[in-house]
């Protein structure tokens, strides 16, 4: 695997950081910009607004840009965006530096996924994606425990000039990593060609399950230390261990998937997504005892993250002329699911539910993602059995 491949996981480690930290600052935010315990968690779906958005705009707009032009520009307005957030004590402010600090992210996400592929043979690209998305990994088990033990010691302020200093040295390695020039006139990615290949439904249903299934993990995830603190009555201080356990969780799973989601991504989807209910479900129900609660919250990493390969690899294989906007789409969808799970979390724990009823709605918005596997595996079993049928045949049973 390219040496720019780990460099490009490692940046999105530092940058996934102030995607995921924010679960673990939401009682020490609402506080500080007193504000609810559900509107500082719009904070989490206003990142995800802006990625929703970023990556098609920006994977356009940079299309012919050199890789690392862009990655660096990128990385850049990131980190200013960090900086203006720490400095601020307005919600509406911070609240507009989340999403133009996670649109430009989102760039990064597209063009990164985009450059990665690029870089390895097509029966590798769920392990260079599963890379490339173990940053966001690392960034469970490092960023988001590190995040929050700063925010409890700190302020969350300094999380936030944290990420801000992580990504300038990320840059670094983009820098010394990516090669600076053009690419070739034939190799160039075109908007038309791009767009014809995403005419294509089972490409769409893609985008839909990789949305499902987000939203499925995050309407718990989101809440996750409120949750740990309110309802299972753990002591604020050991929130950033359950949450560290959580990362581990999440890169035993994506291992495991990358190394089987080429082969086998539809076993990968259907264990992960049931998996995923199942622990939901199980979560939702012994919220008040520690010793399970903190077990699924494991369980929650494990299943969550070990579709992501999966999710990320399958609309490559659909649209293989489309590179780029794949790549974009893909980021947009998975924060579609991003905005909708904290959403409609929000919604049930501010209409009184309880924090647990978080993770019903989870388990929920599974089963919905499962339905979309099976309804993607029948169609592709069509499909490839029509491919396998002799055109004689064909004609002579119409």
């Amino acid at each position: 695997m390219p040496l720019a491949v780990y460099i490009l996981g490692l940046s999105i480690f530092a940058q996934g950081t102030s995607e995921l930290m924010l679960a673990g600052l939401l009682p020490e935010m609402a506080t500080d910009l007193r504000v609810s315990v559900p509107e500082a968690g719009l904070l989490i779906s206003a990142f995800a607004i802006g990625m929703l958005v970023g990556a098609p705009v920006l994977a356009v707009a940079t299309l012919r840009w050199p890789r690392r032009t862009a990655l660096l520009t990128f990385m850049l307005v990131f980190a200013l965006t960090h900086v203006a957030g720490a400095l601020t004590s307005d919600y509406a402010v911070l609240f507009a530096t989340r999403v133009a600090g996670a649109f430009v992210y989102a760039g990064f996400w597209a063009v990164a996924a985009s450059t990665a592929i690029g870089l390895v043979p097509a029966n590798a690209r769920g392990k260079a994606m599963s890379i490339l998305a173990g940053g966001l990994t690392v960034a469970t088990i490092i960023g988001l425990s590190s995040g929050t033990v700063i925010g409890q010691h700190l302020g969350w302020r300094a999380a936030f000039w944290a990420v801000a200093g992580l990504s300038a040295l990320a840059a670094v390695g983009v820098f010394a990593t990516i090669p600076g020039g053009r690419p070739e006139a034939g190799a160039r990615p075109r908007v038309p060609v791009e767009l014809r290949a995403m005419l294509n439904p089972p490409l769409w249903l893609a985008y839909g399950t990789i949305a499902l299934t987000t939203a499925a993990l995050l309407a718990s995830f989101s809440y996750l230390s409120v949750l740990l603190t309110g309802t299972t009555g753990l002591e604020p201080a050991w929130v950033p261990a359950v949450l560290a356990l959580y990362g581990v969780g999440a890169l035993i799973g994506i291992t495991i998937g990358g190394r089987t989601a080429d082969a086998r991504p539809f076993l990968v989807l259907f264990t992960g997504v049931t998996g995923l209910i199942a622990t939901s479900a199980a979560l939702a129900a012994s919220a008040a005892v520690p010793v399970l609660a903190i077990v699924l919250v494991f369980l929650l990493g494990v299943f969550g993250f070990g579709t992501n390969p999966a999710l990320n690899a399958r609309p490559f294989a659909l649209a293989k002329a489309a590179p780029t906007l794949t790549a974009a789409m893909n980021v947009s969808s998975f924060n579609v699911g991003i905005t909708v799970g904290p959403w409609l979390g929000g919604l049930a724990i501010g209409a009184g539910s309880g924090y647990p009823s978080v993770a019903w709605i989870g388990a929920a918005i599974g089963v919905a993602a499962l339905g979309a596997v099976a309804l993607a595996a029948s169609l592709h079993r069509r499909s490839a059995s029509l491919h396998a049928t002799p055109i004689g045949e064909i004609r002579s049973a119409v």
